[in-house]
């Protein structure tokens, strides 16, 4: 293009109209003055290709901004949209730019973590507990264990409310058992009500291999009047807020991690804190958790309450190696349940369906003295 341009000068030295040279070079009339105007100030050079940058940029982000958003990023390291939110709420009379714009300036100040693409499982529709307020639901999982910098184990149990993504319990343990699950879940019930719900994973110590999956963690809960849940084996995205929680979490406070247990746990302190209090979530309309979540109705009561059932079951305790007596016989049905008592709920003159509290785990065959976890085929209805 310079070429050309070069060209329609030197045409016009040998004494070709204006209108010619447009027609010959397909320009207008009014490029070719132009082009010998910009030959006259400046020579061959001047005919170069000039920048297509605007003299002027009202949008362009003036460096304040750049170093306010920088700053704020090296602060709390959130996303664009977390820190847009954080911003305007700093100084909301001061315009600025939108989530790509910041997303742009972190980006090329190295300050954004390129994530690996991963092949996601489609989700699937399952009847569990909707989270349609605080306390509906809470999600319950030890987060994967790791080192401090002097070589202790730390094993954190984290608990939320999936409704507000209130942070309820960062806890380190000293073991990842039912007793100081218990504890630590025990505390918060103290503090904030009881859920009607507690969605776990499929690992010790909430579940087991007894019957309906139950763990002596899980029966505690029953009878505190919460329905225990879990995800299906192997599918994370079943409890995918807490996932999420934990990958957050991670970041923040475990790459590299502390030095200490007690530093580890003070650093989950302060991220519990932040988490709640000032970081705004994208499904809360950029809200904070501790501005959605309220305490349950429901107290935690002073004495734990006994399992009980309705006048038309039978019911039978059972023994610490886990059977029931049934006319001088035992039958086994799990050490879970020890010391426990069990419903029987007729279904013919054969067969009983047993309960623990409001939960079927099974079926009992009173002729041939046998447990069974899926219904009989006589009992089955017709296709």
């Amino acid at each position: 293009m310079p070429d050309q341009r070069l060209m329609a000068v030197l045409e016009r030295g040998e004494g070709e109209s204006i209108s010619e040279l447009a027609r010959s070079h397909g320009v207008s009339r009014k490029t070719i003055y132009k082009w010998l105007e910009r030959y006259e100030e400046g020579g061959p050079e001047a005919l170069a290709d000039l920048s297509r940058r605007p003299h002027h940029s009202p949008g362009r982000v003036s460096a304040e901004v750049v170093a306010a958003i920088v700053a704020a990023r090296l602060r709390w390291k959130w996303g664009p949209a977390k820190l847009r939110v954080k911003l305007v709420e700093a100084e909301p009379k001061r315009t600025w730019p939108g989530e790509s714009t910041i997303a742009a300036i972190l980006q090329a100040r190295g300050l954004t973590v390129d994530r690996r693409r991963r092949r996601r499982t489609p989700p699937q529709r399952l009847p569990f507990a909707a989270a349609v307020a605080p306390n509906r639901v809470w999600c319950a999982d030890f987060k994967g264990w790791f080192r401090t910098g002097d070589g202790t184990r730390v094993d954190p149990l984290t608990l939320s409310d999936a409704a507000s993504r209130y942070l309820l319990r960062c806890q380190i343990v000293a073991r990842p058992d039912t007793q100081h699950a218990r504890a630590v879940l025990e505390a918060a019930f103290r503090e904030y009500g009881l859920p009607e719900v507690l969605h776990t994973d499929n690992g010790e110590p909430f579940a087991s291999v007894a019957p309906r999956g139950l763990s002596r963690l899980a029966l505690w809960l029953v009878k505190l009047g919460i329905v225990p849940e879990r995800s299906r084996v192997a599918s994370p995205q079943d409890n995918g807020r807490h996932e999420r929680l934990h990958l957050t979490l991670k970041q923040a406070t475990a790459q590299p991690p502390q030095a200490t247990v007690r530093l580890q746990q003070k650093a989950f302190d302060a991220f519990r804190r932040e988490y709640n209090e000032q970081r705004p979530h994208a499904a809360l309309g950029q809200r904070t958790p501790a501005s959605c979540y309220v305490a349950s109705a429901r107290p935690y009561p002073r004495r734990v309450p006994e399992i009980e059932y309705p006048a038309e079951m039978l019911v039978r305790r059972v023994s610490q190696q886990g059977s029931i007596r049934w006319r001088g016989q035992r039958t086994y049905i799990s050490e879970v349940f020890g010391h426990e008592p069990l419903g029987l709920k007729p279904a013919d003159g054969r067969w009983f369906e047993l309960y623990y509290g409001p939960l079927p785990i099974g079926w009992f065959d009173s002729h041939a003295q046998r447990f069974t976890r899926s219904m009989p085929r006589c009992l089955r209805p017709e296709p």
